[in-house]
This record gives C-alpha cells, structure tokens and sequence, in this order.
C-alpha cells in the first residue's frame, strides 16, 4: 500500500474515532473530502473551491474581504487541528489552504474566464514551484498558519501576475 493511500485510509479513520467539533475540522481541511482524491491533491483542492469563488466574486468588495477574511480563520484553524489530530504537519490531504490561496487569488478581480484560468494555473504555478520566500515560509511557520501562509504568499505572486497580465491586454 502507498503512503498516500495509507495516509487517506488515516484520514477517514480519524473521521470515525473524533469528537463532532474535529470531524468538522476535518470536513473542512480535506475540502469536504477532496483532499482524499488519489494524485493532484493541491490541484483538486484549488478545483473544490470553484463553487465558493462563484458565491464569493458575485460579492461587493466589503462582502468580499470579509468572506476572504472568514475563509482564512476557517483555514488556519481546520488545518490546525487536522495536523494535531493526524499528527502530521502540512498533510497531502489538508487542502483548504489551497482553496484560501486561490479565492485570494481570484475573487478581487473581475469575473472573465481569463482571470479564472490564469489565477487558478499561476496560483497552482507557484504554490508547486515554491519561489523565495514561500518555501521558507513554509518552513519557519508551524501549526495552521505555517500550512496556509505558504500558499498565501503564493496567492500574492499569482494576484501580481494576474493583474500584468491584464494590464498588457488592455
């Protein structure tokens, strides 16, 4: 058995065995349990969150940095507690830092199939890639704002790119 598929296997019986107030952690950092998809995990995550952007990009901008606001407490706080129930730090499976990290990168610019394509591949671009000074991010943060400030910072790079590449369209 691979050490994803024991990871995954883990995972759901941690689901079992957890008071209600961790399952819902739980629920919630495997992105209602996309984060168990063999493969892409990241990338699957990034996907899961397509049905919040489209509640979220419809939003004024006061709803948006508070519904941006509320994803990222919820973020820290269901990875948090999903690596102290898994005893592992930044777990495959926890992907609500992706969906923070896209929804960062996407929400504030307006709705075009361009902006949506470029924001989810530069943000997957640099969330994988890890550029300076993401991976030591990564590395000097712990506990739930290490596993979703790396994919934060990357959402940044992504947004700044996004943004050149639509002021060089224009």
């Amino acid at each position: 058995m691979s050490q994803a598929q024991s990871d995954r296997l883990e995972t759901l019986k941690a689901l079992k065995g957890t008071r209600l107030v961790d399952k819902v952690a739980l629920v919630l950092s495997i992105w209602f349990g996309v984060g168990l998809l063999p493969g892409m995990p990241g990338t699957f995550g990034t996907a899961g969150a397509l049905p919040l952007y489209f509640l979220i990009v419809a939003l004024g901008t006061w709803h948006k940095i508070i519904s941006i606001a509320i994803v990222l407490c919820v973020a820290i706080w269901s990875s948090w507690r999903a690596q102290c129930i898994l005893g592992r730090g930044d777990a495959r499976e926890i992907v609500i830092d992706e969906v923070a990290g896209f929804l960062l990168t996407t929400v504030f610019f307006p709705f075009t199939w361009i902006t949506l394509v470029a924001g989810f591949c530069l943000f997957r671009f640099f969330d994988v890639l890890k550029p300076p000074p993401i991976r030591n991010i990564e590395r000097i943060t712990a506990g739930g704002l290490g596993i979703v400030l790396d994919d934060l910072v990357a959402s940044v790079y992504a947004m700044i790119c996004v943004w050149i590449l639509l002021y060089v369209a224009s």
